[in-house]
């Protein structure tokens, strides 16, 4: 069984900046990308940030050039620096990861909680 456990949402100001973690654990062979989605109340689930085990990343429109994504292979596990924040940045994140047990298959953090006012 593989668990990604999301840490480090919380409450912040316009302008601000928060760092995300997700820590994946488990019988784990290997990771291929890991990324973050965000889902704001009343909207569907979107992608933010995606990288792959070997550093290619790319981002939402929305988030380039304020939010930075990047990881540990050797702890496996992902960052989303988040700066520069906006109130439309309100969203539950979710973590996901394609991990290799004995195949390949898609895992989903519960998700945390980032709230920025205005």
């Amino acid at each position: 069984q593989v668990q990604l456990v999301e840490s480090g949402g919380g409450l912040v100001q316009a302008g601000g900046s928060l760092r995300l973690s997700c820590a994946a654990s488990g019988s784990i062979f290997s990771i291929n990308v890991m990324g973050w989605y965000r889902q704001a109340p009343g909207k569907q689930r979107e992608l933010v940030a995606a990288i792959t085990s070997g550093g290619w990343s790319d981002y939402a429109d929305s988030v380039k050039g304020r939010f930075t994504i990047s990881r540990d292979n050797a702890k496996n596990t992902v960052y989303l620096q988040m700066n520069s924040l906006k109130p439309e940045d309100t969203a539950v994140y979710y973590c996901n990861a394609g991990v290799v047990v004995a195949s390949l298959m898609e895992y989903w953090g519960k998700g945390t909680l980032v709230t920025v006012s205005s």
